[in-house]
């Protein structure tokens, strides 16, 4: 597959999962919906968030700490939908 359309699919991966979870994905996670391997799908995941504005990684690890619009750790911007609050905005 391209990887351009991988990148892609990787981006709205973490973001299906943000709105189904209230979190992201790790790229263990994410490597079945993409087909792919635990590494591959973690160098995919970082190219995603590097192609995109407001995503990023934990320092000096995997794990997403912002995917915009939504922030993996608790912030003062809580996101309810229908009385559900699982989600943190940036």
């Amino acid at each position: 597959m391209e990887e351009g359309i991988l990148v892609q699919r990787a981006y709205t991966a973490v973001l299906d999962h943000f709105v189904k979870t209230g979190r992201a994905p790790h790229y263990t996670e994410l490597a079945p919906v993409l087909g792919l391997q635990p590494e591959e799908a973690r160098q995919i995941q970082h190219k995603a968030a590097a192609s995109a504005l407001a995503c990023w990684f934990v320092k000096d690890t995997d794990y997403v700490e912002s995917w915009a619009p939504f922030s993996n750790v608790p912030t003062h911007y809580l996101v309810t939908i229908g009385g559900d609050q699982r989600w943190y905005g940036q």
